[in-house]
């Protein structure tokens, strides 16, 4: 049977709880064994896929083409597993299935309540995830306390009983904040984030403590005595350089072996050597560069986590660090922002803000041979450039943009005509790709047919591909079924290519995207006085 570790947070959001529940799996997997993992998310939608950037940062989108928490990304970059839509758990989703039921008639006319029916569908999804691993690594979003989480916690609390106690572990972290006035460190917080948890009866077995700074003796005994846990249970989170150390840093005191004593759970000796070389090479880079990444939710830089962390593995496969300047489409002082960067990246987004600005971004990359790569709206906004300023199309747009434009270089797909609702109705997940011998993508893949993620309804418009081919733009992966054009690139220029859909969502710091790889190398070898 599965084991089910349980994390929860207290005190304020936006602790890293998904860094530290990816931290423990990259711990376990690295002793060998089978492990998974699961967000439980409070809100009531369904997904998060039709929120704003702003609500909720990035959508992550799942091989199986689920719209999930941007933490499932942390969780399939940490243990090297790929997620599915059974690893993002919403109460939207739990309360749509349970009234479902009730509407078909399965509960026999009985009174359909939280306690038992919500808390039975919770509990059926995390057995259903459990099914052939080891290990359950089960995050619950939100804050304890919040009235939006107690089913949540309730159902984990049941757990323990449904699943035996050697079977299940609660964590919880919880922040220690340093008052500067008083120049220590602070415990109550964590006092009552923890007396939370028990009112709800749940006693954690390890308390994680996000702090600034090192604990001492002296804080980790009180928290120890106030908490109910062993010394050696009180465990540091202390801010660090790069997510991908927590790993080592929870490595270092024990975290993993305290987690297997307390489950009873064998398992061989530990494999950290790789993790432990490549968090060197993100310490000590050989080179660097500065990548512009061309956007309008620059300020809110979870609404571009994958593609941050894309862009660092890149770096990694390249011994450079990878400096990522966040640009501003709308800002007046862009084209001179632009030219002080070794490459630029057009990311994804929807609606019609900043577009025109990501156009002529596109444009400045194209004539100024910087390398460039477009994802997805990046691709879209390359189109729109070349069809206007080569093709001599000079009303080519989207017509997501201008419905009316003469030249709809870029148009809806034919499948999403008739859609009526936007939640889980984009093209979304995995489909294959057929690239073209010779490309600069085909060299950074080597091989013919790959599989990648989307999330878009406009494509590039075939009508004009003669057009846009005739112009220098071309087409060099399709989809095969539907002829649906996914890769473009760019001639007589050193590296300008510009995908449909989301390389981001499959590199991993182990396993750099070939992409990002060879743009970061393009960008690291052009012929700028940064470099040289």
């Amino acid at each position: 049977m599965a084991k089910f570790i349980f994390v929860t947070g207290g005190v304020v959001s936006s602790l890293g709880k998904g860094i530290a529940a990816s931290s423990l799996g990259r711990l376990l997997k690295a002793r060998g064994l089978n492990v998974t993992m699961i967000k439980l998310d409070p809100y009531l939608n369904v997904d998060p896929g039709t929120m704003s950037p702003y609500q909720h940062g990035e959508v992550y989108v799942t091989e199986d083409g689920a719209e999930t928490d941007l933490d499932l990304g942390h969780y399939e970059r940490f243990i090297d597993v790929d997620m599915s839509r059974d690893n993002n758990c919403t109460s939207g989703q739990i309360y749509e299935t349970v009234l479902a039921k009730e509407r078909r008639g399965e509960f026999l006319g009985k009174t359909v309540q939280v306690i038992p029916h919500i808390t039975n569908e919770i509990k059926s999804r995390l057995f259903r995830v459990a099914k052939g691993r080891d290990i359950v690594i089960v995050e619950v979003g939100g804050t304890v306390g919040d009235i939006e989480s107690l089913p949540f916690l309730e159902a984990i609390r049941q757990m323990r009983i449904d699943a035996g106690r050697d079977n299940v572990l609660y964590i919880h972290l919880t922040l220690v904040p340093y008052i500067k006035a008083a120049e220590e460190l602070k415990t109550k917080p964590t006092q009552h984030s923890v007396g939370k948890l028990r009112e709800i009866g749940i006693e954690p077995d390890i308390i994680i403590c996000r702090t600034d700074r090192p604990l001492g003796q002296e804080i980790r005994e009180k928290i120890a005595l106030f908490s109910s846990v062993p010394d050696d249970a009180v465990i540091e989170a202390v801010d660090v350089d790069t997510i991908y150390d927590v790993p080592l840093m929870f490595e270092h005191q024990g975290l993993d072996e305290l987690v297997l004593m307390l489950l009873r759970q064998r398992s061989p000796t530990k494999d950290l050597a790789s993790w432990k070389s490549m968090v060197e090479k993100i310490r000590n880079p050989k080179h660097h560069v500065t990548i512009g990444v061309a956007g309008k939710y620059v300020e809110l830089k979870d609404a571009y986590k994958s593609i941050g962390e894309a862009l660092l593995h890149g770096g990694l496969a390249n011994d450079t660090k990878v400096v990522v300047k966040y640009l501003d489409v709308e800002d007046k002082t862009l084209e001179a922002q632009l030219l002080q960067v070794d490459g630029i990246l057009i990311p994804g987004g929807f609606g019609d803000r900043g577009v025109e600005g990501k156009i002529s971004v596109a444009k400045f990359a194209r004539e100024h041979q910087i390398p460039f790569f477009g994802i997805c709206l990046g691709m879209q906004c390359a189109v729109i450039d070349v069809a206007r300023h080569l093709a001599k199309l000079s009303k080519a747009n989207s017509t997501e943009f201008a419905s009316k434009t003469p030249h709809p270089v870029v148009g809806l797909m034919n499948e999403q005509n008739k859609i009526t609702q936007l939640g889980g109705s984009m093209r979304l997940g995995a489909y294959p790709c057929r690239l073209k011998a010779g490309s600069l993508t085909h060299k950074a893949y080597g091989r013919d047919i790959v599989h990648e993620r989307h999330r878009h309804r406009y494509e590039l418009n075939n009508k004009y591909r003669p057009a846009l081919e005739k112009a220098g733009l071309r087409v060099v992966g399709e989809y095969p079924r539907l002829h649906l054009a996914e890769v473009v690139e760019l001639k007589n220029h050193p590296w300008y290519v510009a995908v449909q859909y989301h390389p981001e969502l499959k590199s991993r710091p182990l396993h750099p995207h070939p992409l990002f790889r060879d743009f970061i190398a393009a960008a690291l070898h052009r012929l700028s006085p940064r470099n040289h």
